[in-house]
């Protein structure tokens, strides 16, 4: 075993003892792609140990986020008891998904992960310390009617949160749902058409080999959709991509969260960016993992500094600190 694989075990034992608790003889599918297979193996080993029957499913890295896995690796998803998924590009909010959790699947999204982020940074947090918090604020999104952000770099951006769940991601999971790792986050997904404002990136864009951002991104939004997108050299290789889909769904707003996670660390991985504490993200493109209605051919996630959060004109977030 190298080195660098035994400091992985620890990580590896935190997702299987704390994060999806296996147990003896439970199964576990684990479902990555060429490009992370190593991240897989460390954890096939891990579930070996606990004496869980194991599977490891290699397909090749999907062509953009959000896009579906192969229908025989959806199959064994739905079979499992834990599925694990470390990939290159995202799976999360796929129907492949949504149908393991509806099937009772405990499922962990570990979409870009290096093999330093099972070794340290949000991996370190405590996750069953942080659940009340995230928990909490989950609920208070689930009981609004309205939400505002702003940020000091320029967003401002209303939506609609009506009879909308709220989502907390806190890195452990039961029967039929799913959390990413290891961000700590609460989200929400707006109802369709009813976004409008201003959206300023000024931190990360974890998608397309865009990450950290070197000037900010500023997006348009009208009647739930980004209507424009400048900048500079980032935000042309955003908007190209968006606009090559050729599907107006791309560009619908999708969900707002903020991060909670206070070991993570801005580094252009997606999964450590978003649950960065003192900070939050606008998803765009597809929502229905989250709540919400729309299938688009991808999910994009727009990352600010120092956000303030208004739920029914009640702060509830501002900046680092969470008001409740």
């Amino acid at each position: 075993m190298r080195t660098v694989d035994a400091l992985m075990f620890k990580g590896a034992r935190t997702i299987l003892d704390v994060c999806v608790s296996v147990k003896r003889g439970e199964s576990v599918c684990i479902v990555t792609d060429h490009a992370k297979e190593p991240i897989a193996r460390v954890l096939e080993a891990a579930a070996i140990e606990r004496g869980a029957e194991t599977v490891v499913l290699v397909m090749e890295p999907r062509e953009r986020a959000g896009q579906e896995p192969p229908d025989a690796i959806a199959a064994a998803m739905k079979a499992a008891d834990i599925v694990l998924l470390p990939v290159s590009r995202s799976i999360t909010h796929t129907y492949a998904v949504k149908e393991a959790a509806a099937a009772g699947a405990r499922l962990l999204v570990m979409t870009d992960f290096g093999e330093e982020t099972l070794v340290r940074g949000g991996i370190e947090a405590d996750f069953q310390e942080s659940r009340p918090v995230c928990k909490r604020v989950a609920s208070i999104l689930a009981e609004g009617r309205s939400l505002r952000i702003t940020s000091p770099g320029g967003t401002d951006l209303s939506v609609d949160i009506t009879g909308r769940r709220g989502n907390a991601l806190y890195c452990i999971v039961e029967p039929g749902e799913f959390s990413t790792v290891p961000t700590i986050e609460a989200n929400v997904s707006p109802v369709e058409g009813s976004a409008k404002g201003r959206i300023v990136a000024d931190a990360s864009v974890p998608y397309l080999g865009i990450g950290l951002l070197d000037e900010p991104i500023i997006a348009d939004v009208e009647a739930g959709l980004i209507t424009s997108i400048r900048g500079g050299r980032q935000a042309k290789v955003l908007l190209d991509d968006l606009e090559g889909h050729g599907d107006p769904a791309s560009f619908n707003v999708a969900e707002v969260g903020v991060g909670l996670n206070p070991k993570c660390r801005m580094i252009g991985i997606m999964l450590e960016d978003e649950g960065v504490l003192g900070s939050a993200h606008i998803g765009i493109g597809t929502s229905i993992t989250l709540g919400g209605s729309v299938k688009a051919p991808c999910h994009y996630d727009l990352l600010m500094w120092n956000p303030r959060i208004e739920v029914d004109g009640v702060l509830v977030f501002d900046r680092d600190k969470v008001v409740l």
